[in-house]
């Protein structure tokens, strides 16, 4: 008797064991293939297809405008990366329906997030209607400036407006716009970084704030943004620019502290350094990051061999978070600080993230 259990016993064990390691060359092979040009591809598309049938109406509210111009952002960078036309064409249509004008609010970055996507146009088609809207706000803010911490107060703004100016610079020759940039830019980092942890205060009402585990507060999406916007300035700034190298250490120093709080399913908490705050996972700043971070690696500015795994890792988190239709769920609703989120919950800038992620993703593979 006691040989026969010690038999099934063995037996079971065996089995156990040989299950596992079945499930881990499926697992293996199945996240192999998220990353092939096909499968990032075919996420990509689904996910804009699924957003743009599906428009968040609040969106059309001024003061929105900036999510739907997020998310056109990310599908410039589809176009440039796929060069497929259902990208062009999508931006274009957008882009005739508001006239290429900035939004109402002169000074507020948000209201300037639509020119991305016109200066990216405009490198294609070379047309100056298209960015003289754009280029007319900030020759007016130029000649009528004010501190960076005042006009971009809030950490979200260092992705609004700095990509804008950036490209206008490089589009036009015109170094004006550089030099509007960094002051701007350092003043309002200044303002908003803690360079103990290498993150930004959404804006100065966090400065003194601190979760119910003692923790300080650092939203997940508002270092997102200026990841993705750090990212877009050092595309399109000079390098020779006197302060193009101090941009890249600061992107470095973020590179590493947001790494170092991935969570074990890739992606990141609305809460960077108190996961037990919201303890969900977040799509929109974890799809910044992951853009950022594989951004870095593709230009050689991160260790791959230390940063792929965390890039690899995220875009599972992402390709896990949108359903078989091509919704992306698990994206914070607009705010100004950590806050709940459900998988049903969605929003343009957050598949804008998860576009410009792919982006770079497939650059990996190249």
């Amino acid at each position: 008797m006691r040989t026969t259990l010690c038999l099934i016993i063995i037996i079971a064990i065996a089995e156990i064991f040989l299950s596992c390691r079945v499930n881990k060359m499926n697992q293996s092979i199945t996240t192999s293939g998220l990353y092939s040009d096909k499968a990032v591809t075919q996420v990509m598309e689904k996910v804009y297809d699924w957003q743009l049938a599906n428009p968040v109406t609040i969106n059309e509210k001024n003061s929105n405008d900036w999510a739907r111009g997020a998310f056109y952002s990310g599908v410039m960078r589809a176009y440039k990366a796929t060069k497929n036309e259902k990208y062009l064409n999508g931006a274009m249509k957008w882009s005739d329906a508001i006239g290429w004008q900035r939004a109402n609010r002169l000074r507020h970055a948000d209201d300037h997030t639509r020119g991305q996507t016109f200066l990216e146009i405009y490198a294609i088609t070379k047309d100056p209607k298209m960015i003289s809207g754009i280029r007319g706000t900030f020759d007016t803010l130029i000649a009528e400036p004010k501190p960076g911490r005042e006009d971009w107060w809030w950490c979200d703004a260092l992705f609004m407006a700095p990509p804008v100016l950036a490209r206008l610079g490089e589009a036009t020759g015109d170094a004006r716009y550089f030099n509007y940039l960094n002051v701007m830019w350092w003043d309002a980092t200044d303002f908003l970084f803690d360079k103990e942890e290498n993150l930004y205060y959404r804006d100065k009402n966090f400065f003194d704030r601190r979760t119910a585990n003692g923790k300080k507060v650092f939203w997940s999406r508002g270092n997102g943004w200026v990841m993705g916007g750090l990212v877009q300035v050092l595309e399109h700034l000079p390098k020779s620019n006197v302060h193009y190298n101090r941009y890249l250490e600061l992107y470095k120093q973020m590179a590493t502290k947001i790494a170092s709080v991935q969570q074990p399913d890739g992606l990141w908490r609305a809460s960077l350094l108190d996961p037990l705050e919201v303890p969900f996972k977040e799509t929109s700043g974890s799809g910044f990051f992951t853009f950022a971070i594989a951004w870095g690696i593709n230009n050689g500015h991160l260790d791959r061999n230390k940063f792929l795994p965390v890039v690899r890792q995220a875009w599972q988190g992402l390709v896990n978070s949108v359903e078989p239709g091509g919704k992306l769920g698990w994206v914070q609703q607009i705010g100004d600080r950590p806050n709940n989120v459900s998988a049903d919950d969605n929003q343009e800038y957050g598949s804008g993230a998860l576009l410009m992620a792919g982006t770079e993703m497939l650059k990996l593979n190249d």
